[in-house]
């Protein structure tokens, strides 16, 4: 299994915009993507304007078929409007 986290930043005020396009994304992944095993979208409480999607694939295969999906590619550029930057992602190997 795979981990992916992703660090967005969002634009001072653009937040709900920024979250119902997520939420379509994530529900769009849960629906399409058999290899995805969690895709979430979380807020941080410390830092309001910065989002993190935790994101679980069975192998590499799945991420990697996830990002060729034209759900993600599509919705990712209507989230692109709100982010303030590009996102930082970090792929983790799971243990255990």
């Amino acid at each position: 299994m795979l981990g992916v986290v992703a660090i967005i930043k969002v634009q001072e005020g653009k937040g709900e915009e920024f979250e119902a396009i997520a939420s379509e994304l994530a529900a769009k992944v849960r629906e399409n993507e058999p290899g995805n095993l969690l895709y979430q979208l979380t807020k941080s409480r410390a830092e309001p304007r910065t989002y993190k999607v935790l994101e679980l694939y069975k192998d590499e295969a799945a991420m990697v078929a996830h990002r060729g999906m034209d759900h993600f590619r599509d919705l990712g550029r209507k989230m692109g409007a709100y982010m303030d930057g590009r996102a930082e992602v970090e792929i983790l190997d799971a243990i255990g």
